[in-house]
């Protein structure tokens, strides 16, 4: 275990704790010595923890203390690690740039320890097997932001093409395609739609009459969708 690491469940353990507790029990449930506990008590003390007590009467954190915003658990930087790859390899390349320099810059100001686990991450994501967008989801994005509606040409499984206006709210990342969620205007229902389908697409400057939020609830209602990951 990372010392940050100990540090933050050291905190995690004080908060549970609404009366003093002894050092010899927080170090017997950080599983380490008498010694190191002291160290780490006062190593939060400097940070501004409201750690109060002394050796042989125990310790309590007084409410209001929060923990930096860059200090993450190890298995926070595995998941931000992961998650940061996953999005390099398997979005549009804006979203991939924003990935790695968003990862690039929690980087710079973690504490060495964890910057070193962060660097030296095992979890890899392998090469995407997905088709290519027909569109530029970036420009889908930017419609499902400013609440635009959008306008663009559409072939159907089956081969038939029409022309859509819809009201985009959700986009949909799968191994091998993309899916917009949307309200369609002209079937007044509803909607998914496969980017690679998409063609001639317009990000209009009209503005859909409902919020995306309010949207992406009644459709997940009626999909009977529980999670906000999953899509049918």
């Amino acid at each position: 275990m990372s010392r940050s690491q100990r540090l933050l469940d050291l905190i995690q353990i004080l908060r549970r704790h609404r009366r003093p507790v002894s050092g010899q029990v927080l170090a017997g449930e950080l599983g380490v010595s008498l010694r190191t506990l002291y160290r780490d008590i006062a190593t939060l003390q400097a940070q501004g923890a409201s750690i109060e007590g002394e050796a042989g009467i125990g310790y309590i954190l007084k409410p209001g203390f929060m923990l930096p915003p860059l200090m993450f658990s190890e298995d926070e930087i595995e998941a931000l690690v992961l998650g940061s790859r996953w999005v390099s390899k398997r979005a549009d390349p804006r979203l991939a740039l924003a990935a790695s320099n968003a990862l690039a810059k929690i980087a710079a100001v973690l504490p060495q320890d964890l910057r070193e686990d962060l660097d030296s991450s095992a979890l890899l994501v392998g090469t995407s097997s997905a088709e290519t967008p027909g569109v530029d989801l970036a420009d889908i994005r930017t419609a499902i932001r400013r609440e635009r509606k959008l306008s663009f040409a559409y072939t159907d499984a089956v081969g038939a093409g029409s022309r859509r206006t819809v009201w985009p709210f959700a986009l949909g990342f799968f191994e091998k395609v993309r899916v917009l969620v949307a309200w369609c205007e002209t079937r007044q229902d509803f909607r998914h739609f496969r980017t690679e389908r998409m063609a001639e697409l317009v990000v209009t400057e009209t503005r859909y009459p409902r919020r995306r939020q309010v949207l992406l609830k009644e459709w997940k209602i009626a999909e009977g969708i529980n999670h906000p990951s999953m899509l049918p």
